[in-house]
């Protein structure tokens, strides 16, 4: 029976990332706990959680900002619980404190491989030799077996075991009729988003098509008010921004036909709750190992230039300028995307 604490700080993506690593490892270690530390407003991904899976929350944008917060908070975990094990699945500043506590106290520590000389090989300048590196999920696993925590990955979805609570979004969109396409059309960076008007043009056409909802997703402010705009101007269109809480988000998710995305958070909210993602892909790739958890790789948009990709998490600048990897994906081609996957599945419906 052991205690077993397990850190992800940031960011809502890789957070998400580790839910099917975790929820695996707990259900095949019954008489183990399994107590995640990270900020507190993203417990809601960790719904319908193992009995023996535990949350501990920090807030990094508020009272642990500062080093001396972050400090206090640091001292009081190292010294309010035991744990028998510490796996460490950032390996950040923040993180590496908190291991070095644990470690002079005697605890052993396992720590993430961020594989970052494999990642400036597959982002370099062409020339450069293409291959896939291990999937996240993969190298959080690693940890835990280097832990000695065995399992499979069993992990399909947060709502596999548990009825859906259809409440928290019947009054703002409705019943379901007809087909659901969600679109998720922002990301951090240039590099990681689909140019808007390009965007628009897509949402103009899936508003059109006879039988098919579009739900806008984004964050308040500036992209809520883009896409009230988009809303405004095309029929069967609803925009969600900002409407939902994200336990709420997650349901709405889970009841979309297919979600269209960039390489973001809700690429990995998809995967969570066993929505098909069909994802965008620029500056960044696949092989960087942080597609979406049970994802299939035909299901990502990208084209096929040497210069790619050249970042990991799409924050660098075009040293082409234009921005061609994302520039040269049609609209139309992001369409028939999603038009074959909802015809593929009406087929296995049938």
């Amino acid at each position: 029976m052991a205690e077993v604490l397990i850190i992800r700080l940031s960011a809502i993506g890789d957070v998400a990332m580790t839910v099917p690593v975790i929820y695996s490892a707990a259900g095949a270690n019954p008489a183990d706990t399994f107590t995640v530390l990270t900020q507190t407003f993203l417990h809601p991904l960790f719904t319908h959680r193992p009995t023996n899976v535990k949350m501990i929350g920090i807030n990094t944008k508020g009272a642990e900002k500062t080093p001396g917060g972050f400090l206090r908070f640091a001292v009081a975990l190292v010294g309010c619980r035991r744990y028998d094990v510490i796996l460490d699945l950032h390996c950040v500043i923040r993180s590496r404190i908190i291991d070095g506590m644990f470690r002079l106290k005697g605890k052993p520590v396992f720590i993430l491989n961020k594989m970052r000389k494999a990642q400036r090989r597959l982002t370099r300048k062409p020339p450069k030799d293409i291959r896939p590196l291990p999937a996240v999920t993969e190298r959080y696993a690693e940890v835990f077996f280097a832990a000695g925590i065995h399992f499979d990955k069993t992990f399909s979805s947060l709502y596999d075991a548990h009825p859906l609570n259809m409440t928290v979004t019947e009054n703002p969109v409705g019943e379901k009729t007809g087909r659901w396409v969600g679109i998720a059309p922002f990301a951090r960076h240039r590099g990681k988003t689909y140019p808007p008007a390009q965007m628009e043009k897509v949402v103009e056409t899936l508003s059109r098509q006879e039988g098919i909802t579009v739900f806008l997703f984004g964050a308040r402010g500036a992209e809520e008010a883009t896409l009230g705009q988009w809303e405004s101007r095309y029929g069967h269109t609803r925009n969600v921004a900002g409407r939902y809480s994200l336990d709420q988000e997650l349901v709405l998710i889970h009841q979309l036909d297919v979600l269209l995305c960039m390489d973001s958070a809700n690429m990995h909210f998809a995967s969570l709750v066993g929505t098909r993602a069909v994802s965008i892909w620029g500056a960044t790739h696949p092989y960087a190992g942080f597609y979406g958890y049970g994802q299939p790789y035909q299901s990502a948009i990208q084209t096929d230039l040497p210069c790619r990709p050249c970042s990991i998490f799409g924050n660098k600048p075009c040293y082409r300028g234009d921005w061609a990897c994302m520039t040269q994906i049609t609209p139309d081609t992001i369409t028939g995307k999603i038009y074959e996957y909802l015809k593929f599945k009406d087929s296995k419906i049938q």
